[in-house]
């Protein structure tokens, strides 16, 4: 039986910044699912997703040493750059390309017997983009990713007081929208 170890974060980091294998192979192995999982809700594509993912770890083990903890913990700067790296990739034109030329077929397969309702098919997340970009990522990690406000404050590094007058003036907003 293989003995589970674990490193705080302050080792973690230290053994990352010395190129250390079996500390990126926990890093992976801790971290992977949750970071996927982010960058899906942004890439939406499986295989677009995982290949994010990959590209999100080849930044981590380069830029490993630009990580400042006085600014946050490991896990948030890493969620950036994931994060980022989603958004990029959404806006890449190969990507949007892939989108447009996605067959009906392959869509109609994948939501047969579907009966869950997604915030896609609703067309919230197309009046989501409608807002302004500070207005629309507040929205989209709270409603979309789930994190409280607390949590994006200090993701975002932004006073807590001013996302709430944000996801307020968002929500109007969204309301209006709805409306039109």
């Amino acid at each position: 039986m293989e003995k589970s170890f674990q490193y705080s974060e302050s080792e973690l980091i230290l053994l990352l910044r010395q190129r250390n294998e079996q500390a990126f192979s926990y890093l992976y192995d801790h971290y992977s699912g949750a970071l996927y999982a982010s960058i899906l809700t942004i890439v939406i594509d499986e295989a677009t997703a995982a290949d994010t993912l990959q590209e999100v770890f080849i930044k981590i083990f380069k830029q490993i040493d630009t990580y400042d903890s006085l600014k946050g913990r490991l896990y948030t700067w890493m969620l950036n750059i994931a994060r980022n790296a989603a958004i990029d990739t959404t806006r890449s034109k190969g990507f949007q390309k892939s989108q447009q030329n996605q067959s009906l077929s392959e869509n109609v397969y994948e939501l047969a017997g579907s009966v869950t309702i997604v915030a896609d098919d609703l067309g919230l997340r197309k009046l989501v983009h409608r807002l302004r970009p500070e207005w629309k990522v507040l929205i989209e990690l709270s409603y979309f990713e789930g994190y409280t406000q607390d949590e994006i404050a200090k993701l975002l590094s932004i006073p807590l007081g001013t996302v709430k007058t944000r996801l307020r003036a968002a929500l109007k907003e969204l309301h209006k929208l709805i409306k039109e």
